[in-house]
């Protein structure tokens, strides 16, 4: 089993950073791919970045990778998500999430790839 610890979050002004982070424990080796998601309000959860091993990150698009910036600490697998220029679009509930089979793409940004989740942290961006 994996457990999963999401921190970071809270509430900042428009074009501020910041930095999430999840901190994963349990059967860590047996982790293929990390991933963070977002959730707005009344919105489905999307995917953002992931990273896997021997693939590295990916990010779901160029708007994602221009404000977003997902790494990894690849001793204890503490997943890390940057983000600039925060906008109020941007607030939400942000999920880490991880699981331990190798899989296409597309599929590392869907919800339904992933077995273990965090329980999120909320990011406010005020205007």
């Amino acid at each position: 089993q994996v457990q999963l610890v999401e921190s970071g979050g809270g509430s900042v002004q428009a074009g501020g950073s910041l930095r999430l982070s999840c901190t994963p424990s349990g059967i860590i080796s047996s982790i293929y791919c990390m991933a963070w998601f977002r959730q707005a309000p009344g919105k489905e959860r999307e995917g953002l970045a992931t990273i896997c091993t021997n693939i590295g990150s990916t990010y779901s698009d160029d708007s994602v990778r221009d404000r977003f910036t997902i790494s990894q600490d690849k001793h204890n697998k503490t997943l890390y998500l940057q983000i600039d220029k925060l906008r109020p679009e941007d607030s939400a509930t942000y999920y880490c999430a991880a699981d331990w089979r190798p899989t296409s793409t597309g599929n590392r940004f869907q919800t339904a790839h992933y077995i273990h989740w965090g329980q999120g942290t909320q990011v406010t961006v005020s205007s």
